[in-house]
């Protein structure tokens, strides 16, 4: 327990799963990009580092949930900077949160050029949730997430705060959309 920060209790159905700390099902996958990897600009294609990080984000996801897991949504993808051929990315993703059957992953890029000793930068950065789901594709409860650093407590507590703006946006579209149907 971190930071006042306690396991959430039990999980779907009644499952009393143990809990896992962050640092159980953190990894990192690293790619060099190559002239395949571009777009028209020469710089790496957007789509290129999203399925990084969605490649990242589910091998975490599958870690921490034991067992499959799909992408739900991805809430945020921001791009800080170009990344180009040549560069060593590192995609570095932790599960920062869990619902009953969902979790939210963390991402961070980083870029280092291949052949400099220069520190990697951040280049982007990501959050997605994932369900995880059973061998029917039906959901299945997950261990909580025990953030084991402030870091991590303060990471759980700002992935509370987007999955309430996430349901709240969901909830206005849905009543926006009863209120005004086939305009």
């Amino acid at each position: 327990m971190v930071g006042g920060m306690t396991d959430q209790g039990p999980t779907a159905a009644g499952d009393d799963l143990p809990g896992k700390p962050t640092s159980a099902s953190r990894t990192t996958l690293s790619h060099i990009m190559t002239a395949a990897d571009t777009n028209l600009l020469g710089t790496v294609h957007g789509g290129v580092i999203m399925k990084l990080v969605d490649d990242a984000a589910g091998a975490v996801a599958g870690r921490h949930s034991g067992g499959p897991a799909v992408t739900a949504s991805m809430d945020e993808m921001a791009f800080l900077s170009p990344v180009r051929v040549g560069d060593l990315v590192h995609v570095h993703a932790q599960c920062n949160w869990t619902g009953r059957t969902s979790m939210e992953i963390g991402v961070r890029v980083m870029a280092e050029r291949w052949n400099e000793s220069t520190p990697a930068t951040q280049v982007g950065s990501a959050y997605l949730v994932f369900a995880a789901v059973d061998a029917d594709g039906m959901p299945r409860g997950v261990p909580p997430v025990i953030p084991d650093s402030e870091r991590n407590a303060r990471r759980f507590q700002e992935a509370q705060i987007r999955r309430t703006h996430r349901l709240a946006r969901r909830r206005a579209i849905r009543e926006l959309r009863e209120q005004r149907p086939d305009e």
